[in-house]
């Protein structure tokens, strides 16, 4: 599908509809770094958007979902938090995480 750079003026309106990833990230972060391509390359193979957002950029969207670490990964549909995940991932592990909430 499509990865999407989110702000806090955008975050709402890219997660209020349907089922998205979201990955709250930092430019500093090792683990983030390692994540990003993995993203990438899921969001080809994927009909479930990923929205990232840089949480030093954005506090307000990362203060909202108490977001304490990165990368954080939640999943929403509808606005809506529905599952948590954080650290590095593999792609075959964050197709499993989605897969299983659809």
């Amino acid at each position: 599908m499509s990865l999407i750079n989110a702000t806090d003026q955008t975050f709402y309106d890219e997660t209020k509809t349907g089922l998205v990833l979201v990955d709250f990230w930092a430019t500093w972060c090792g683990p983030c770094k390692m994540l990003a391509p993995v993203l990438e390359e899921l969001a080809e193979e994927i009909d479930v958007p990923i929205v990232k957002l840089e949480v030093e950029e954005n506090p307000a969207t990362a203060g909202e979902y108490d977001i304490m670490s990165v990368p954080t990964l939640l999943l929403m549909k509808d606005g809506d938090v529905i599952a948590k995940t954080g650290g590095f991932q593999p792609k075959e592990a964050l197709t499993d995480f989605i897969n299983s909430y659809r």
